[in-house]
């Protein structure tokens, strides 16, 4: 018998994008496949879009607010598969993704393999989705893979991963004090606990970039970076569980120095703590100054209307630009293009 995929979605005031979210699952080429998601006290029509797709086998159900790795959780408890997919409420599959990572699985015939695929930022239309490669994009050791992540501000979006059951229950459950990062610290738990990652080529998941209201965002609150610095905590305490060594404490104080400026001016007793921790591991981090200079692309307009506007034209044309760019992907869309 095929393997049981459980495509597992957690859904807070998605109601805007739920329906695309599980349609993109339901058209999965891959025959063996459950659909539940959490609905995590939405206040929207979360619930009521998603439930109309019961009768087509997908379990919705409902949880009392609790955040995204709660519901998560609450989805795995209620699924079967012998294969887990992620898919958060906003994001979109291939319909052979799961196909392709599936039958590269059962080539291996290994259940500590974690498959990866490629991944591309869209807005509205999956079709004007962007793939960039990154040092990720190729089968690697766990070891290899964590040292590009931290060493190279490199990442893979939820959706890219399918784990098997025996990896799943391995590595625990999602970490339900995390608000923010979540995916990055559980993912490291997974890879922890896999022999290699087989990134399979053709295998697409696409990823929403729903601007800055969306959970990855840094908001600037104080459990947003608390949630933040948690989790760059533990990402350095797997990575040195792999390997302890020169090259992985250098990933780790690279990794502080990446994300030392989100905590600028908002945390300086997070800061000190980042400072610290490097200095434990033979490195060193500090605040870079915020130096304004001006692009060769607007370098120019200093010449003919003075520094002012050059410096005004920097930071606003591409706001309107990227307004124009979602506004016509957003006109399209609707349109069927």
């Amino acid at each position: 018998m095929k393997p049981l995929v459980s495509i597992l979605t957690p859904a807070y005031n998605a109601e805007t994008w739920i329906a695309e979210t599980i349609t993109s699952a339901l058209r999965q080429t891959w025959p063996r496949k459950e659909i539940i998601v959490v609905d995590d006290g939405s206040t929207d029509r979360t619930f009521e879009v998603a439930s109309k797709f019961s009768k087509e086998g997908v379990t919705v159900v409902s949880q009392k607010k609790s955040g995204a790795s709660a519901a998560r959780n609450h989805a795995y408890s209620l699924c079967k598969g012998d294969y887990v997919q992620w898919l958060d409420a906003d994001d979109v599959l291939a319909p052979d993704k799961i196909t392709r990572q599936v039958e590269v699985a059962q080539t291996l015939n290994n259940p500590r393999v974690l498959l990866a695929a490629e991944w591309g930022r869209f807005l509205y239309r999956t079709r004007s989705a962007i793939f960039v490669p990154t040092p990720l994009w190729e089968d690697l050791t766990p070891l290899e893979w964590l040292i590009r992540k931290l060493s190279l501000n490199v990442w893979m979006q939820p959706g890219c991963w399918l784990v098997s059951r025996e990896l799943t229950d391995a590595a625990g459950p999602w970490d339900e004090r995390l608000s923010f990062d979540d995916d990055g610290e559980y993912f490291c738990r997974i890879l922890l606990k896999s022999q290699r990652v087989s990134f399979v080529k053709g295998s697409k998941a696409y990823y929403r970039a729903t601007g800055p209201g969306s959970l990855s965002s840094v908001d600037y609150s104080d459990k947003k970076l608390e949630s933040a610095w948690l989790s760059i905590r533990l990402h350095i305490h797997y990575l040195l569980q792999l390997e302890d060594s020169p090259r992985t404490r250098d990933a780790a104080v690279t990794f502080l120095q990446t994300w030392l400026g989100i905590f600028d001016p908002h945390r300086t007793d997070i800061i000190a703590e980042m400072q610290h921790h490097a200095r434990m591991l033979g490195g060193q981090v500090q605040c870079l100054p915020q130096v304004d200079q001006l692009r060769w692309k607007f370098a120019w307009m200093e010449r003919f209307f003075g520094c002012r506007f050059a410096f005004w034209a920097q930071k606003r044309l591409p706001q309107v630009k990227h307004f124009v760019v979602r506004h016509l992907d957003r006109t399209l869309f609707q349109l069927g293009c």
